[in-house]
């Protein structure tokens, strides 16, 4: 009947649509879900479910009617009230009725009535055109399940170890011993004949040699040379550390900064620079100074009797 199609076109703008006397559709919208079980990729979609309770015209059906078909809002009051009388008598007669593009129903053994939705129709118009698709599993993880199957039932052979009769290799050793012995014996005695020859030509060499080399070897032989002591007096100055710097001024110039240097060195201070600041000034420090207490102290010396505009920098330089 057109009354259903009526329902349906109005389900995809609203989320309420009144039936008199009857009951209410009703929709919730649902995320985007992933079925596990069968791998079904569902879009988002609008979830229909129905309530008896509500059954006071709100006029939404009733007007929409009256737009459709032309007609008073009498009139579609009437075709709405005939239709539902029309479908209790077929619900009660057992019957199980059919809202197109809606659901079906059906009372159950104790009389109650019974709404089961279609899902052939999506009323979320934001997802037009999404479809449901279908999930197509990663081959690897089959490759790897196929990978530990075979891994367990691979078989593993054990080879046997062959191992060589010992007499054999008795033998072998013993002929190998023999044969060294000789070769030792062989080598001793002619080394021992050499020896004694190279023993009797050094007994002949006469005495006269070794006076010579003697002579030579003390030829050289004289008093040492005194020298006299030099001692070097080397100052090394000792670099300042601390990460406490009382800053007496920053010059763009460094030639400017030597001369403030030299300025605070005669006033006895220990000036140095310290590097160049965020500005690209070279800074110069009246001293640095490891601890905090005494950093204070002398800054505040430095501006009572110096420079009032002396302050004091915080920073560990390498």
């Amino acid at each position: 009947m057109a009354l259903t199609n009526y329902i349906s076109d109005l389900l995809y703008r609203y989320e309420c649509v009144l039936v008199p006397e009857f009951g209410a559709f009703l929709t919730q919208k649902h995320n985007a879900v992933m079925d596990v079980t069968t791998n079904v990729f569902l879009p988002p979609r609008k979830v229909i479910c129905f309530n008896e309770q509500l059954k006071q015209n709100d006029g939404l059906l009733a007007n929409h009617i009256v737009g459709a078909d032309q007609c008073s809002y009498t009139e579609a009051v009437e075709k709405i009230t005939d239709y539902v009388t029309s479908i209790k008598g077929k619900l009660i007669a057992g019957e199980t009725v059919l809202f197109e593009k809606i659901g079906h129903f059906s009372l159950n053994n104790e009389g109650k009535l019974q709404f089961a939705p279609l899902e052939e129709v999506n009323y979320l118009t934001t997802a037009f055109g999404l479809q449901s698709t279908y999930k197509v599993p990663v081959l690897r993880e089959v490759y790897k399940e196929e990978v530990a199957v075979l891994e367990e039932k691979a078989p593993i052979a054990f080879i046997p170890e062959t191992r060589v009769k010992a007499k054999r290799s008795y033998l072998k050793y013993a002929a190998v011993a023999v044969v060294a012995l000789g070769l030792s014996a062989m080598l001793g005695k002619g080394y021992t004949s050499k020896m004694e020859d190279v023993t009797t030509h050094n007994d002949k060499v006469p005495s006269e040699v070794d006076r010579k080399a003697y002579q030579r070897a003390s030829f050289f032989d004289v008093s040492p040379i005194e020298v006299p002591e030099v001692i070097f007096n080397i100052s090394v100055e000792k670099k300042q550390v601390g990460s406490y710097h009382i800053i007496a001024g920053a010059f763009r110039f460094e030639e400017n900064a030597d001369k403030k240097i030299e300025q605070l060195q005669k006033a006895g201070f220990s000036a140095r620079k310290i590097g160049q600041n965020k500005y690209g000034l070279h800074q110069v420090v009246y001293a640095s100074i490891v601890d905090k207490a005494e950093a204070l102290t002398t800054l505040r010396a430095i501006k009572k009797s110096h420079n009032s505009g002396a302050w004091l920098l915080v920073k560990k330089l390498d």
